[in-house]
């Protein structure tokens, strides 16, 4: 096998915003068989990937279910699932069985990825040269809290960073090494470059370096997805209200696990999710098949699929009966496993989704108002309108009310990184949205507030939040999709009244974590 000599993450698809229902798949796939180089069983998988529109049908390269191969060895290098060592069954590691039963795969995938490490059971099994001893995505945090480098393009991680940094001790080399680049360019890389790294690429192509780069960008979009990061105009950087967070996980050791070339025990190890601190199942006794347990499965999976279009707050009848009519399964038998898998609902994968959509611009801007409207009325109980986008722009995007509290609100979603709001969306927000509310809102509540919900803001955000409350009279905020996420994950605990919703998005500036 020849070495690559980079850094290496597979990537059949780019972002992990899929996982919890692959990963899904694959258990109800490979429940009643062993993954032991069965091509009826990989075929079998790629099949149902396609069937559930989580990989794109199209011609096959052998017909042998190489596509199931992939994917099934994405999910092994996130250390979601592990084979044991006697009788070579697949089964999910603790990670693994913590998506499927429901817990945030944002809260898992995160732990996931800050442990990845080379060498593992996969980089070895791929061939990235073990001159690699590092965990990569927390040495890029680091790197992004340095003082001296804050960002990080594609370019740099493509060129100097998955290239050149083998160990934590490589740090102070590669800081110097990306400032020289940022300074002089291509001019500081090696005049042997092409030759060490990627010997199969014409040097006069159009970009010659885009392999490395796509690497880059995958490892910046695994980093989006824990929402450790921000991103914009091609970076990747710690937005400061993050920076803390991040400190105190950089703080906490975290060693290479031992031993990668035992297949069993390191993806055992690595696979421990944040909920426990040992693995100490016996797989040969965790599994015994029967129709009832396939049927389960099947009925888990339905549900994965379901709460990753739409917030799942609590198992009802609707819910229910959508299961049974997709798995076929005795209904007495998917409630019984609905509400005892799922008691408080499921929403982790659907807030994964969501977050993304913060970051797509006019791309997705629609969906991301839809996907709001749905969580202010699913999740927090208001009667949530979706106004959508008119042509004048004469209304907001979403129009909040209730009747306990007896108010109304405005809602307006921005798909930005950092939105600002500027002279235009300020005179829409105080001379169109709340000045002629009767437009577009048959209620006769009393405004209570107006709100911005975005990707981010600037640092001056807090100043214009504060002109526009000053000329419309009306108390407002803004707050970013992380914190609304979280604020979210929060009143699973303890529900928000209205009244206290109300005040809080009254603050007349952005809304931070430490306020929820």
């Amino acid at each position: 096998m020849s070495k690559c000599n980079y850094w290496w993450v597979t990537r059949p698809k780019r972002k992990l915003n899929s996982i919890p229902e692959i990963l899904s798949v694959f258990a109800g796939a490979t429940l009643e068989h062993q993954w032991d180089g069965s091509r009826t069983l990989h075929v079998q998988f790629e099949n149902d990937l396609e069937a559930a529109g989580l990989k794109r049908v199209g011609s096959r390269r052998d017909g042998g279910g190489s596509g199931g191969r992939t994917y099934a060895a994405w999910l092994r290098s996130l250390g979601l699932i592990c084979e044991e060592s006697t009788t070579k069954q697949v089964y999910l590691t603790l990670a693994g069985e913590a998506i499927i039963d429901g817990r945030s795969p944002v809260s898992v995938l995160r732990k996931q990825v800050l442990e990845y490490q080379f060498p593992s059971q996969f980089s070895l099994s791929v061939g990235v040269d073990e001159r690699f001893r590092i965990k990569p995505f927390r040495f890029l945090l680091q790197l992004l809290l340095d003082d001296r480098i804050s960002t990080l393009s594609t370019d740099e991680v493509g060129k100097i960073v998955i290239t050149e940094a083998e160990t934590e001790k490589d740090y102070e080399q590669i800081v110097d090494r990306i400032l020289k680049y940022r300074n002089f360019g291509d001019e500081v890389l090696s005049d042997d470059f092409f030759d060490k790294y990627i010997p199969d690429v014409n040097p006069e192509a159009a970009d010659p370096y885009q392999k490395l780069k796509d690497i880059a960008n995958t490892m910046f979009n695994w980093l989006e997805y824990t929402q450790l990061v921000g991103r914009d105009t091609g970076i990747i950087f710690v937005p400061d209200e993050n920076k803390n967070e991040v400190k105190k996980i950089l703080s906490e050791k975290s060693s290479l696990i031992a031993n990668p070339e035992d297949g069993e025990f390191f993806q055992r190890k690595y696979g421990i999710d944040p909920w426990h601190k040992k693995d100490t199942r016996n797989l040969l006794a965790t599994k015994t098949i029967t129709s009832r347990s396939i049927d389960v499965q099947k009925i888990k999976n339905a549900m994965i699929m379901l709460a990753s279009k739409r917030p799942i707050k609590s198992i009802d009848s609707a819910v229910i009966d959508y299961v049974v009519e997709v798995t076929g399964a005795d209904k007495v038998l998917v409630e019984d496993t609905l509400v005892s898998s799922y008691p408080h609902g499921l929403i982790g994968g659907f807030l994964a989704n969501y977050y993304e959509m913060a970051f797509k611009g006019t791309e997705e801007a629609v969906e991301f108002e839809k996907a709001t409207t749905e969580l202010f009325s699913d999740v927090f109980g208001y009667q949530s309108i979706h106004l959508g986008q008119t042509g004048a722009k004469s209304a907001p995007d979403i129009l909040l009310l209730s009747d306990s509290e007896g108010y109304q609100a405005i809602v307006d979603n921005k798909a930005y990184s950092r939105y600002s709001v500027t002279g235009d969306h300020h005179n829409r927000m105080v001379h169109n949205y709340i000045e002629k509310i009767r437009n577009y809102s048959e209620s006769t509540y009393p405004i209570g507030f107006f709100l911005y919900v975005a990707g981010g803001f600037i640092s001056t955000f807090d100043k214009q939040i504060a002109s526009e409350v000053e000329e419309s009279g009306v108390h407002g905020s803004g707050i970013s999709v992380a914190t609304f996420i979280k604020m979210i994950e929060m009143n699973a605990e303890k529900q928000y009244s209205h009244s206290e919703m109300r005040k809080m998005f009254s603050l007349d500036r952005e809304i931070k974590l430490n306020d929820l």
